[in-house]
């Protein structure tokens, strides 16, 4: 590979990142720069971008739980929001069209249906990213968001499925077999280990039963990718699997943003035409806005959820190379919407930054707008009266809180994101509730309570117990703060963040271990060390 095709996105995705804005705007960037250079790697960062797809879908399928596309908010938002857009937006773009703007007058009636349908995806990448960098995947407004997302994605990869105009072959029947061999490839997971086998077996799954194979009966490779991670999703090495192959996902998708660029610059009448149809970027926030409340969320959940989400999508342009494969659109539509997709994240950066204020602004303008009762993952939160509050009920959790209550009673509470373990800490007999402490939802809804005196940051990331002590710091508690850190340039930064006391883990394993083997040891033995 050409150094300038590495050097490039690098650059221009530092130069962005600079002024607090996705590196993914900095790529696309590239792509342009890449194409007035005239480099000759066009077909091997294709090659990249198809694969840092799959491996996005694949991913998504890793984590995906079936059950939480069930939810109303989930399935009907999703399904209301895409019928809605594409009517409302398919006369929109017509009206447009009248009035002579851009190539707009260009479309005829299902042409204008496949454009509002391309714009009704949000990004996953962008919003995935947000959510990371904000700390706020496990709350409410985000799991909504990514709940939303696999369902767009769900409808984009089944019109790329049907989009070649053929039906699948016979054989595709004999993919359901692949349910009965979960089994098997749970079994060469498990063998797999955690290093770069459990990576490669990633690769293979990703590309092999699921991009090959299903191409080989007529369904799209993006199906495959998405399946297999679905089939896969629930086993114990899932998210350590997910997490795996992060940096390889992201690295390809960078190639991915690099050949949207590579479509070349847009003519006059493309950039008059995109920014025409950004214009429609409004009603995509106020409509999910609507649908959401209407699900009797609170003000804030629904806001910040629609915040995430208004933005065009990256699915979107795999829907128009579709359409251009099978002669539905012209190429200068592929390019209408890099373009949008691009001038989509400079609107949705700063709403997703500042959403915080956005909303307080904004609850000030819209009164009576809830419904009654709230969703009942929407509720305020009552704590009661605890006096020692941990965050993160896992191994560490959970054994401070046995220490604890055994030497102060039963004045302890903790709190963790996933409900089961909260199951299993209730059926113990352990007060716990479910609750994410890096999500400011979380601390939105809490009711006001003056008994506790001490808080201790148990979670096992890093970047959780810093960004709850954030959140504590931004808030009106005056007691304690202790937390647990795994290296030592952990505890810095959480001194900084007002933590009061930093304990490291293997430390206090190695010294915990230590005294428990000196009990062993016989008297001489102790009395010897002593001297």
């Amino acid at each position: 590979m050409e150094p300038i095709t590495l050097a490039l996105p690098l650059l221009f995705g530092l130069l962005v990142a600079t002024v607090g804005l996705p590196p993914l705007l900095g790529y696309l960037g590239a792509g342009f720069a890449l194409f007035a250079v005239g480099t000759n790697q066009a077909e091997l960062i294709t090659q990249f971008a198809d694969l840092g797809v799959l491996l996005l879908l694949f991913a998504i399928g890793l984590k995906l739980d079936l059950r939480s596309l069930l939810k109303t908010e989930i399935w009907a938002g999703a399904s209301g929001h895409l019928l809605i857009t594409i009517g409302l937006f398919t006369a929109l773009i017509k009206l447009m069209a009248f009035a002579g703007i851009g190539l707009l007058p260009q479309l005829d009636l299902s042409q204008a249906i496949l454009v509002s349908f391309a714009l009704s995806f949000s990004s996953t990448v962008f919003v995935i990213k947000s959510l990371e960098q904000s700390g706020d995947t496990e709350s409410l407004y985000g799991r909504t968001a990514i709940g939303i997302l696999i369902m767009q994605d769900l409808f984009a990869v089944l019109y790329l499925t049907f989009s070649k105009g053929v039906l699948p072959s016979p054989w595709a029947l004999s993919l359901l077999l692949l349910i009965p061999v979960r089994p098997l490839l749970t079994k060469v997971m498990d063998r797999c280990g955690h290093g770069e086998m459990l990576v490669l077996f990633g690769l293979v799954m990703t590309l092999v039963p699921g991009a090959a194979l299903f191409e080989a009966v007529g369904l799209k490779p993006d199906l495959g990718a998405l399946i297999m991670g679905i089939l896969l999703a629930g086993h114990s090495k899932s998210s350590e699997l997910a997490k795996s192959l992060f940096l390889f996902k992201e690295l390809f998708l960078v190639a991915f943003f690099l050949s949207i660029g590579l479509q070349g610059f847009p003519t006059i009448d493309e950039l008059y035409t995109a920014l025409a149809l950004l214009l429609l970027l409004p009603l995509k926030l106020g409509l999910f806005v609507a649908l959401l409340l209407r699900a009797r969320f609170r003000l804030r959940s629904a806001m910040m959820t629609s915040f995430s989400l208004t933005n065009f999508s990256e699915f979107g342009l795999i829907v128009m190379t579709a359409a251009l494969a099978t002669g539905a659109l012209t190429d200068s539509w592929l390019r209408i919407i890099a373009l949008m997709v691009s001038l989509s994240f400079l609107v949705s950066a700063p709403l997703v930054k500042y959403a915080q204020p956005l909303y307080h602004w904004l609850q000030l303008r819209l009164t009576n707008v809830e419904r009654t009762p709230l969703h009942p993952e929407d509720q305020p939160i009552d704590l009661g009266t605890p006096k020692i509050i941990i965050f993160g009920m896992g191994r560490i959790g959970s054994a401070a809180y046995d220490a604890f209550k055994e030497q102060y009673g039963d004045v302890v509470l903790g709190v963790d994101h996933k409900s089961s373990i909260i199951d299993r800490h209730t059926n113990d007999g352990r007060k716990a509730i479910l609750g994410d402490g890096t999500d400011t939802d979380f601390w939105d809804k809490l009711l006001p309570v003056d008994s506790v005196h001490l808080i201790v940051l148990a979670m096992p990331s890093h970047h959780g117990n810093l960004s709850t002590a954030e959140l504590i710091s931004q808030s009106h508690y005056k007691g304690k703060i202790s937390a647990v850190v795994r290296y030592h340039d952990e505890q810095d930064a959480l001194l900084e963040m007002g933590v009061h006391n930093v304990y490291n883990i293997y430390h206090a394993a190695g010294t915990g271990l230590a005294d428990s083997i000196i009990e062993t040891l016989p008297p001489s033995l102790q009395y010897t060390r002593s001297m």
